[in-house]
């Protein structure tokens, strides 16, 4: 499809700077820019590739002057970032709703319920009683357990697996090799030294505008549910345990690790590689950088670093010490000589 410097410019309610009828059919960046493509330019450090750029259209933010000649049609917009931002959306959706049907081979089970513009890969197995809302893409070697809840808008891509019980909310994106709802970690020592296993008798719940990274592992309740609650967004290769709640609008970042029981606030930011330990609660607005780990309970508004951690403050000053441990200690020994030696 292509669209021209005036078409876009109506959607993003922006105004045309050179040609209206110039027309783009794919996106790219902006220092690689090729003719028929569009682009965008946000961040001043990158202003000069828009002297050179190849690019049909260049989306800029409405301050922007230009000090030198500029060949690409620009369209001004209130932010350049968002802008684009949108018509990547708009884009990505057009091409998932051009997905539809049934592929084979594939396995419904009975009394599956789906709504319209359903789209379901071939290889992928949908048990018992699972009801799938309208235009909810599932893409190949996926498998969906018995009395699953998929809501409107969802997209699972190629090898997700949702075990059974589990209720998906809207507009939600699961990207490959999720697996939602597989046992929690429970086990019983027994006296011989062997440990029983507990059976997960939970679910999970995630509610809606979830999206969760390709390998992550969530976990299904022992008892009760694992809930991660609406915007949440987690990175690739998480793992989120048994009876867990993250709250709204909380970002994780990769290799992250939450153990049982632990609920984590809405808004929270946490780093690559954290640690968590369970049965702990974290506050709201709480920011954990990457490869901390928390032991204890955290409060509101709290911004932690280190192994075990502490407040981020605390911290940047210790560093600092760290960093000069030998030269400290060297010191120390060099005092201790000369204490000893006026004795």
């Amino acid at each position: 499809m292509k669209f021209t410097a005036e078409q876009i410019a109506t959607v993003l309610e922006g105004k045309v700077v050179g040609d209206p009828s110039a027309a783009v059919s794919s996106f790219s960046k902006i220092e690689e820019g090729t003719e028929g493509t569009l682009t965008f330019l946000a961040n001043p450090k990158y202003e000069s590739y828009i002297y050179t750029t190849k690019a049909t259209i260049t989306i800029v933010n409405a301050s922007f002057v230009p000090e030198n000649e500029v060949t690409t049609t620009m369209i001004q917009v209130e932010d350049a970032y968002m802008a684009f931002t949108k018509l990547l959306t708009f884009y990505d959706q057009a091409r998932k709703d051009s997905k539809v049907g049934i592929e084979q081979p594939s396995t419904i089970s009975e009394n599956v319920v789906y709504g319209a513009g359903f789209y379901l890969g071939s290889f992928c197995y949908i048990g018992s009683n699972v009801i799938i809302g309208e235009n909810v893409k599932i893409y190949p070697n996926c498998f969906i357990g018995d009395n699953v809840v998929l809501g409107d808008n969802v997209t699972l891509y190629a090898g997700t697996k949702i075990y059974h019980e589990s209720r998906i909310g809207n507009n939600c994106i699961f990207h490959s090799g999720v697996i939602i709802g597989s046992d929690g970690f429970g086990f019983a020592p027994d006296a011989d030294g062997s440990y029983v296993k507990i059976p997960q008798i939970g679910n999970v719940i995630i509610e809606d505008h979830v999206e969760i990274g390709a390998s992550t592992t969530i976990d299904r309740a022992t008892i009760g549910s694992t809930i991660i609650r609406e915007g949440v967004k987690l990175d690739n290769q998480i793992q989120i345990a048994h009876n867990v709640e993250i709250g709204e609008n909380t970002v994780i970042a990769a290799q992250t690790g939450v153990a049982g029981s632990t609920k984590i606030g809405k808004n929270c930011v946490i780093g690559g590689q954290v640690g968590f330990a369970g049965h702990i609660t974290v506050g709201n607005n709480v920011r954990i950088q990457a490869q901390s780990g928390v032991g204890r309970n955290v409060k509101d508004n709290e911004i932690l670093q280190g192994s075990p951690s502490f407040t981020y403050s605390d911290y940047s000053k210790s560093y600092v010490h760290f960093k000069n441990l030998t030269k400290i200690v060297a010191e120390l020994e060099e005092l201790k000589k000369i204490i000893n030696k006026n004795k």
